[in-house]
């Protein structure tokens, strides 16, 4: 493992992000890039592509077509990166990518938490195993972008609280997998922070508990709707900003000790600590506020 005494500067280095369409990856593809890197922001449609080009400030960002659950896709995408590139290789790769299912588990089909887990897991994975390579070359950094609900699994957030505890998992192994080539993993736990995602998360929820048997989602509307409310309302209270978000990956790529961990907010370091300290069954009785 390479030990460094000082912070990496950006210096230009390559840094490749996905997606960074809008909400969280849109703000940290726009603030590394303003902080030195240079930034490949992984997109799945060319107009946000364009429209993400247009606000950055030093002409180091770069679009790229790039959809994490497209085995092509993540091999054309490398190749423009490596192209682009050079001889200076790439220094860091941001796995952000990700899509949330927020309802009660009974109500989600099966193809929807596989759908989620292709994005958030196995996407991470493949990006991941496909710039490694370039990364051993480089002793670069990964940063997995997961959540609070890595730590702490929440009702009616299950389905996306499987994804984050698996990518927490997969961060581990890569981790101590890929040490012995001065190559660090981290990961970056956001709390609640207000973006767009909550208005899409609400509209799942409702659909899927729209598709759901009747019987079925009666047992659950009132608590749910409670839930849904009770989140929004958390997000939009919530002191954390997208730019700390940002902040915590560029600590990441650039600390001379990156941390195997970063909770952003503090409601992603509480559940970090509750996680630890409180046994289940007070756990269980806490939650059970949200379900009754």
């Amino acid at each position: 493992m390479i030990r460094r005494s000082k912070p990496t500067p950006p210096a230009g280095r390559a840094v490749v992000l996905t997606g960074a369409s809008s909400g969280l990856g849109r703000e940290c593809a726009l603030q590394l890039e303003r902080r030195g890197f240079r930034v490949f922001a992984g997109v799945r449609k060319a107009e946000d592509g364009e429209k993400l080009r247009a606000d950055a400030s030093c002409k180091r960002l770069r679009p790229v077509l790039l959809d994490v659950t497209d085995e092509e896709s993540v091999r054309a995408a490398r190749a423009e990166v490596l192209d682009a590139v050079g001889e200076r290789g790439v220094w860091g790769l941001v796995n952000n990518a990700g899509t949330c299912v927020s309802a009660p588990l009974e109500c989600v089909p099966p193809e929807r938490l596989l759908q989620q887990l292709h994005t958030n897991v196995v996407g991470a994975f493949a990006v991941t195993q496909a710039f490694a390579p370039d990364l051993r070359r480089t002793h670069g950094r990964v940063v997995n972008v997961s959540s609070g609900l890595g730590a702490l699994a929440m009702p009616y957030l299950g389905a996306y609280a499987t994804g984050q505890f698996a990518k927490e998992g997969l961060s581990d192994a890569f981790r101590r997998e890929l040490r012995p080539f001065g190559v660090s993993v981290s990961v970056v736990r956001p709390g609640a922070i207000a973006t767009p995602i909550w208005d899409k998360v609400r509209e799942t929820g409702e659909d899927l508990l729209e598709g759901a048997p009747r019987e079925v989602a009666d047992l659950y509307r009132s608590s749910f709707a409670r839930f849904l409310r009770m989140n929004e309302e958390r997000a939009q209270a919530s002191g954390t900003r997208p730019e700390d978000f940002a902040r915590a990956v560029f600590r990441a790529l650039t600390a001379a000790r990156p941390r195997a961990r970063y909770h952003v907010g503090p409601d992603a370091r509480a559940a970090a600590a509750l996680s630890r300290l409180l046994p289940d069954a007070v756990l269980d009785r806490a939650f059970a506020k949200v379900t009754v």
